[in-house]
């Protein structure tokens, strides 16, 4: 693994911070889990668009840069350092985006990617029920076929700014006789369809995104099944690879809350040994992410698959993500629990939401105990319980 960039990519990294440095809205927007937040990130990433930024990864017909993905790793680092805002499109453009790049057809793609890229069409993910949640294969909404298509019927949970978002999309129940892992079939449904009900779900941080969506004899044509009909499972788990491993959680994340750490730690009157220990293994850790990530894209340029790893890589980011919050709150004291607006909240607050929103890293994308399971079976070759 060579950890030298080349002329090229360090030309790309200086473009791509002076153009952040230069348009990155300050003060920092509004929560993109709110109403307002979320037409203010809209337009941020318009601008992305508008200026290549969007998917830099992406062919240039979608609106992209046809960047390799060490370039791709390098724009991420710099958004994060620029602190620019999160990406209401990550959905979209890091879930489903993947998974028609790999499974969609030439058709789907001229017609979705572009206005996913554009920041026109916003997608919420729709997998988890209220009785299968890490346990994706025990959905019971169901796809019946029908002349043309199918018609959906159930409910979806959890569904990330669901109240928010154009479309969804996620796996079905297309044939009930089928064993559990087969039988599914993944879909992309408009949620202003007819028989489509979107209930926000109320959080104590008073966000709003989150919503359940329950589907009533929803009709979606045949063009809107991603893969072949029955054969859903093996296209979600295509997306759930990119959930859990390369795309969602780039190193650039956790190296700019690191360095923020840092700076939290020399302005802090807690600074006592043991803090200053656990600021440094927080550096450390996100340090080694960038390797391991690194190692992983060297890995997927040799056309090698990351399979069940990417669980492991799961593990690593989400537990990552709640310790740099823990250690900056500990660094806080008692001010840590002064958020937005309070006069005396340190850095607006922001870690306190950043901890809030750490804390549901080892849940989403498959809860780590599941995630644990897959790397002793298919990882290190342990047998399975009884």
């Amino acid at each position: 693994m060579d950890l030298t960039y080349s002329t090229a990519e360090q030309t790309f990294r200086r473009e791509a911070r002076r153009w952040l440095e230069a348009h990155v809205p300050k003060p920092a927007l509004p929560s993109g889990d709110t109403r307002e937040g979320f037409a203010r990130h809209v337009e941020w990433e318009k601008k992305l668009y508008e200026a290549r930024w969007a998917v830099v990864s992406w062919p240039e017909r979608y609106g992209g840069r046809a960047a390799s993905l060490i370039e791709w790793l390098i724009f991420e680092e710099e958004y994060y350092r620029a602190g620019a805002p999160s990406r209401v499109t990550q959905n979209g453009i890091f879930l489903l985006a993947p998974t028609l790049f790999e499974y969609g057809t030439d058709e789907q793609k001229d017609r979705i990617l572009p206005r996913m890229a554009a920041a026109e069409e916003l997608w919420a993910q729709g997998w988890s029920e209220p009785n299968a949640g890490s346990d994706l294969a025990s959905i019971k909404s169901t796809a019946e076929r029908v002349d043309g298509g199918y018609r959906l019927k159930g409910q979806k949970t959890w569904c990330t700014r669901g109240a928010f978002c154009d479309k969804l999309f996620g796996l079905f129940r297309s044939d009930p006789s089928a064993e559990r892992h087969r039988g599914m079939s993944y879909f992309m449904v408009p949620l202003k369809a007819p028989g489509v009900t979107v209930r926000p779900v109320a959080r104590l941080d008073g966000d709003e995104g989150f919503a359940e969506v329950f589907l009533d004899d929803v009709f979606v044509p045949d063009a809107d099944v991603i893969g072949k009909p029955g054969d859903g499972w093996r296209v979600a788990m295509a997306t759930t690879s990119s959930e859990r491993g390369l795309t969602l959680r780039s190193p650039g994340r956790f190296l700019a809350t690191a360095a923020r750490l840092v700076e939290l730690l020399r302005r802090s009157e807690r600074a006592d040994p043991a803090l200053r220990q656990r600021v440094m293994r927080g550096v450390i850790a996100a340090e080694a992410y960038q390797l391991y990530t690194l190692h992983t894209v060297t890995r997927l340029l040799d056309k090698q698959s990351t399979g069940a790893e990417s669980s492991l890589n799961k593990l690593f980011w989400s537990e990552l993500d709640v310790e740099l919050h823990e250690t900056a709150l500990a660094l806080l004291g008692e001010r840590a629990e002064l958020v937005a607006g309070a006069p005396d909240a340190v850095d607006g607050g922001a870690w306190m939401k950043g901890y809030q929103f750490a804390l549901a890293g080892p849940i989403y994308a498959g809860t780590n105990e599941i995630q644990k399971n897959i790397v002793a079976e298919r990882v290190l070759g342990l047998p399975r319980s009884s």
